[in-house]
């Protein structure tokens, strides 16, 4: 990476543990002066993610928060933020999307210091978003704020560029997983696979989902895909379930009903054991309706499990290649996705090809190629 000599802030929602390796790459980046503002540690009431505080290696702080959800409404409020800008004295702020007060309140405060601001966007065109016109028209004041724009990819790039952004005011930051963890765990699993499927209590064969259990990622559709499976096949596949989620019992008592067939429920799944569940499994599905992205999809891949994945996840364009190291099924289409099912069931030879692919493509999706290009935003627009 190029030296830049930039006081880098960044604003972002929680401390995930997918962001502290590239946070950590940027933040050993020549010229790069990282601080990271967190706006709360975790979100409780969405995921029960662990705070990985012992692997950051870059300067940060979690802003004082008050966080409800009342239905469709999200509200996370802070209070610090312009004393943190003014202690930190940033060249460049990269806010991580434009959905709360603090966002705001940076924008208003780098616009009165004359501070650059670049908005972090991963959203889709395909996301199913709130279309009220006064967020509209929020959105559109934020956006034409902004001196830049950093997306994870192609889908997210199509979006902004719909607001009449040009292309080179947008660079793309690769969304990432820490792949070397991910592969040598893997690894670990599969040479002791009779142990592991033991110990995680998994069928010998099984096609996997991993994420919130919401009707919105497609839940339903993929227990009636499995269940159109022959039943054939269905008796020698299981079906397992790695998350929590309001749907939950609904998604069991619908799964009762499936027979012959095993499908299985493993519950939140910390970071350390998921990549056995990849390993080990036929495939990743990700049957989503609606995602800006689908971070699993690169877990997957990194641990060399093929993907099914549906047409409007944010990951897909440029993760996926149809029948190349995975099915890319259009979105609601049940029988697209049973037939991707059955052919990955049927070959291991064809499972054993499209995994080793995902491998081999996700290399290009590292902590540190996200990271080059969060510093290629500050060298840019400092």
């Amino acid at each position: 990476m190029h030296s830049v000599d930039c006081r880098l802030v960044i604003i972002t929602e929680i401390i995930a543990p997918y962001r502290i390796p590239v946070f950590n790459a940027l933040a050993s980046s020549s010229g790069i002066n990282l601080h990271v503002i967190f706006l709360a540690e975790t979100d409780p009431t969405q995921r029960q993610w662990k705070v990985y505080a012992d692997e950051i290696r870059f300067s940060y702080e979690v802003l004082p928060n008050w966080r409800r959800r009342f239905e469709r409404l999200h509200v996370l409020l802070n209070v610090g933020i312009f004393s943190s800008l003014r202690r930190c004295v940033p060249d460049l702020i990269i806010c991580g999307g434009y959905n709360y007060p603090a966002v705001w309140q940076s924008l208003l405060w780098a616009k009165a210091h004359g501070v650059p601001v670049v908005l972090w966007c991963e959203s889709t065109l395909n996301d199913q978003r709130n279309k009220r016109k006064v967020f509209e028209i929020a959105k559109r004041i934020f956006f034409q704020a902004c001196a830049g724009f950093l997306v994870p990819g192609t889908a997210s790039r199509e979006y902004v560029s719909s607001f009449g952004v040009g292309p080179t005011e947008i660079i793309t930051a690769p969304n990432a997983v820490d792949i070397s963890f991910f592969t040598q765990r893997a690894d670990d699993a599969l040479r002791e696979r009779s142990r592991f499927l033991h110990e995680l209590n998994l069928p010998a064969h099984y096609f996997l989902y991993v994420g919130r259990l919401v009707e919105q990622k497609g839940i339903f559709h993929l227990l009636e895909a499995y269940e159109k499976m022959t039943s054939q096949i269905r008796g020698q596949v299981g079906l397992v379930f790695v998350g929590d989620g309001p749907d939950r019992s609904r998604l069991l008592q619908r799964a009762a009903a499936i027979a012959p067939g095993r499908v299985c429920w493993a519950g939140f799944v910390h970071r350390e054991q998921l990549p056995a569940y990849y390993a080990l499994s036929d495939a990743l599905v990700l049957p989503t309706l609606s995602d800006p992205w689908g971070l699993v999809v690169n877990e997957a891949m990194a641990a060399g499990a093929p993907v099914i994945v549906t047409d409007v996840a944010g990951c897909t364009v440029d993760l996926v290649t149809h029948m190349w190291n995975g099915y890319v099924i259009e979105v609601g289409h049940l029988d697209e996705l049973s037939s991707a099912l059955e052919s990955l069931a049927g070959s291991s030879r064809l499972r054993s090809t499209m995994g080793a692919r995902s491998r081999e493509r996700i290399l290009k999706f590292s902590p540190q190629r996200c990271a080059e290009g969060f510093a290629m935003a500050a060298g840019l627009w400092k």
